[in-house]
């Protein structure tokens, strides 16, 4: 048995907590940066063993409830197949940083069920997968927009709206990303939370945000679209201070934007929950060296550059 599957970590250009409440979000995966499962001979039954969380998962599918997402992920998928549990260890390991906004959770839960799937030589329609790992995406976040599971299932660009047809996203240029860790872990269900608090207490003033948050993502969709590197930089750097004003941003977060623009990037924001995790700035490739140097001088744990662009994925 040689049996090895992936999926890949994903960041989010413009929309993210604004997607919650049905505004457009536009997200790219980050191909480079991969969650794998391999899948060995076992005769202990099904056992899912986690190297990044350091635990062995056993799989009980009679048990009548799973707060486990791993298990649930597989239990999930046997039901989905209408299979027994093979006698193997799924072996989960991630280059991705977990509670980082790059949808480390969704993307091992993805590389699992893929896994799953291959040891009983089955497979499922990205469409049911995709629906799956929602499901499990529920266990780590509470109240998923679906925007990281989408992504990160079909490895495709995508402007997303909640509970719309997926669109995929066609790149008229190439965009070079740098993306900086804070090394502060976040968690993305807070996050949601904390700003569900202050939607409810200030409405009329959040929901104000919220558009003004979706607007700016059609606009970058068009800059996308035709290859326009300064104007989108100017939308994600709107779209940042709209997140402070939601309060997802973090000292760490702002200085690495400041740090980033300072050193001539076309635009930078923190990506998913905030609060933590990580920051992308968009750079000219002449710049991109300045920018990535400010930005471990300003305190980044870890920075990393992907394109998005036509000639190459993300």
């Amino acid at each position: 048995m040689n049996i090895q599957t992936s999926a890949p970590a994903k960041i989010i250009l413009v929309g993210e907590h604004a997607v919650v409440y049905g505004k457009p979000a536009i997200a790219v995966p980050v191909s480079s940066l991969r969650a794998y499962a391999e899948v060995e001979p076992s005769s202990g039954g099904l056992q899912i063993a986690s190297a990044d969380l350091d635990e062995m998962v056993p799989v009980d599918i009679s048990a009548a409830t799973i707060d486990n997402a791993l298990a649930l992920t597989a239990r999930l998928v046997l039901q989905k197949l209408a299979a027994s549990p093979p006698e193997v260890t799924i072996r989960l390991h991630s280059d991705i940083p977990i509670a980082s906004g790059l949808g480390s959770g969704a993307a091992v839960s993805t590389a699992l069920a893929r896994a799953l799937c291959a040891a009983l030589n089955a497979a499922l329609p990205e469409a049911e997968l995709n629906a799956l790992i929602y499901e499990v995406e529920k266990v780590y976040h509470g109240t998923p927009s679906g925007i990281d599971n989408t992504v990160i299932v079909y490895e495709h660009p995508v402007y997303f709206v909640r509970q719309q047809p997926i669109q995929t996203v066609v790149i008229g240029g190439d965009f070079m990303l740098v993306i900086a860790d804070t090394g502060r872990s976040a968690s993305t269900r807070s996050a949601v939370d904390g700003v569900r608090a202050l939607y409810d207490s200030r409405h009329e003033q959040v929901q104000a945000l919220l558009d003004d948050i979706g607007e700016l993502v059609a606009q970058a969709r068009g800059c996308i679209e035709r290859g326009q590197a300064q104007a989108l930089g100017d939308l994600m750097n709107r779209n940042h201070a709209l997140l402070q004003q939601l309060t997802v941003s973090s000292p760490e977060l702002d200085r690495l934007v400041k740090a980033a623009l300072d050193a001539g990037a076309f635009g930078a924001k923190l990506s998913g929950g905030g609060r933590g995790g990580n920051m992308i700035a968009l750079v000219a490739p002449d710049s991109e060296g300045k920018v990535t140097d400010a930005l471990t001088r300003a305190g980044a744990a870890r920075v990393f550059t992907t394109i998005l662009g036509r000639r190459a994925r993300c």
